[in-house]
């Protein structure tokens, strides 16, 4: 059973009013790591909680100083960014790195959103295609009908059922046991393009968008189409391989028989 180490950084937690908890860590496009570390930035969010396991991956990254840092899942609070709730991210490097590990990681995270009285669990991910789309489409699943029906809102496409094959990772397990513990939640997923080089900064702009007029999170989203020109710049120096892995070709099959796939 993987265990997981919880480090606490402030001397004392915030007393939270309505928490809702957005999580977005490294998938497909990136789209959730993009949109959740904007936010977390955009909003001044203060890290909480850090999470640690041998279950991360065997890694460690090279920073800007030559120096070299763990992989980090941190959990970020932000009070008072909303108009009726305060705002939980998670947001990091890496996922865990198999299935018993995301399962208990999203059940050590679970653990956190309740003692803080969260009331609500939005995942973000993104839905893998075998091209990049012009204006990514966002759509919506959810715990229960009541729950998706809350971000029936425009720009968000009515139903994924036939678009994707299972949602996997934390982005999906942490969808399914909210369930299992009567938690609200929901999971926004946004077309990107299903290659390991590219940054799904579009459809991550959709998202933050959607959530902004949602939660009224007050977000000036101009800030966030400088970025997308100064990354979109960036990439266009980037060369990029022809051929798709062959795990990224699709988890099923599309309406209208296009590869899609999403991991979470």
């Amino acid at each position: 059973m993987s265990t997981w180490t919880v480090r606490q950084f402030p001397k004392s937690v915030p007393k939270l009013s309505k928490a809702v908890l957005i999580a977005g860590l490294p998938g497909i496009g990136n789209v959730g790591k993009v949109a959740v570390d904007f936010m977390v930035e955009e909003l001044k969010a203060e890290k909480l909680y850090d999470f640690f396991s041998y279950s991360l991956p065997h890694s460690v990254f090279v920073t800007e100083e030559n120096l070299v840092e763990l992989p980090s899942i941190s959990l970020y609070v932000k009070k008072g960014a909303g108009r009726r709730h305060d705002l939980l991210f998670l947001a990091g490097d890496v996922q865990p790195i198999d299935e018993e590990s995301c399962y208990s990681f999203s059940d050590t995270v679970l653990d956190c959103f309740t003692k803080l009285g969260g009331v609500q669990v939005v995942t973000i991910g993104g839905i893998g295609l075998p091209a990049v789309p012009k204006k990514p489409k966002v759509y919506c699943t959810g715990t229960s009908k009541e729950a998706v029906q809350s971000f029936k809102t425009v720009g968000i496409e009515p139903s994924l059922y036939g678009i994707v094959g299972p949602i996997i990772g934390v982005t999906g397990v942490m969808l399914g046991l909210s369930k299992r513990r009567s938690i609200p939640a929901v999971s926004l997923l946004a077309e990107t393009f299903a290659h390991p080089m590219y940054l799904g900064i579009k459809g991550a702009r959709e998202v933050v968008t959607i959530l902004n007029d949602k939660l009224f999170l007050g977000i000036n989203i101009k800030e966030l189409d400088k970025e997308i020109r100064e990354m979109e710049s960036e990439a266009a120096n980037r060369t990029m391989p022809a051929d798709l892995p062959k795990a990224l070709r699709g988890i099923g099959k599309g309406r209208a028989g296009e590869d899609v796939s999403y991991i979470g």
